[in-house]
């Protein structure tokens, strides 16, 4: 009986096109290539919420395949108001959400964080099934890569003076009561002589290149007002805050 040779041939010479064209590992020609196994793909330490700004699921998924006005425009992952989770961009990859801005003084935001899109239209509040779906995911990226659970902010909080998201209305409290985020507490504590709230803000992360911005961003986040001036309730919370942060820190 005769043997068709054209068909593992055809399968080899397919596989061999194939074989041609998958990535390589990106080697500089100028340096010989000797590879060590002792390296890993580089991991997020930092979780950044946004809200879509628009008024559907879809027009979100959209928008964040192609552009938005000011240009090409990416997230990790977007949450539906049911809960439904959509990831856009590997976790290990760069996506473009934050911009610019920074925080405890790192500005190239993109590359050390994970950006999560809430469907809102930054009016209405958000559902209590998509906070939840949120929950679940901040649990699943916190575990799988170490992040700190107090590394979790708002776009406003990066970049106070372009952006307001994810808007009064998100429910810090509710993530922090979960274990997400820092949250003063309902504690009355005492603000101590002589505090310094600019460097408590700069301690939480804040920048203060534009002060005024950077205290609306702050009563966004944990006041849920948009006043640009401190008052001793803020002194309070401040402090608390840097209590915490101070009884974390090795």
């Amino acid at each position: 009986m005769a043997i068709d040779l054209r068909f593992p041939l055809a399968l080899g010479l397919l596989g061999m096109a194939v074989a041609a064209c998958a990535p390589l590992p990106p080697r500089n020609p100028l340096a010989q290539w000797v590879p060590s196994a002792n390296h890993e793909l580089r991991k997020p330490v930092l979780i950044v919420i946004h809200h879509t700004e628009e008024d559907s699921v879809q027009e979100s998924l959209h928008t964040l395949r192609t552009r938005n006005s000011q240009g090409p425009v990416s997230a990790h992952y977007l949450v539906g108001h049911d809960g439904k989770r959509y990831q856009l961009v590997a976790d290990n990859e760069r996506a473009w959400h934050a911009g610019a801005g920074s925080w405890h003084g790192l500005t190239d935001i993109n590359s050390i964080s994970i950006g999560i899109e809430l469907d809102n239209n930054g009016i209405d509040p958000f559902p209590a099934a998509q906070i939840d779906s949120l929950l679940v995911l901040l649990e699943d990226l916190c575990e799988r890569y170490s992040i700190a659970r107090s590394q979790i902010i708002g776009h406003a909080d990066l970049a106070p003076v372009r952006k307001v998201d994810p808007s009064r209305e998100f429910p810090w409290k509710r993530l922090a009561e979960a274990g997400f985020g820092l949250w003063p507490g309902d504690a009355d504590i005492e603000v101590p002589p002589g505090f310094d709230p600019w460097l408590a803000l700069r301690l939480i992360g804040y920048s203060l290149d534009d002060r005024p911005a950077t205290v609306r961003a702050f009563h966004l986040h944990f006041r849920g007002i948009e006043s640009v001036e401190l008052d001793d309730e803020d002194l309070r919370i401040l402090h608390a805050l840097t209590m915490q942060i101070l009884d974390t820190t090795p």
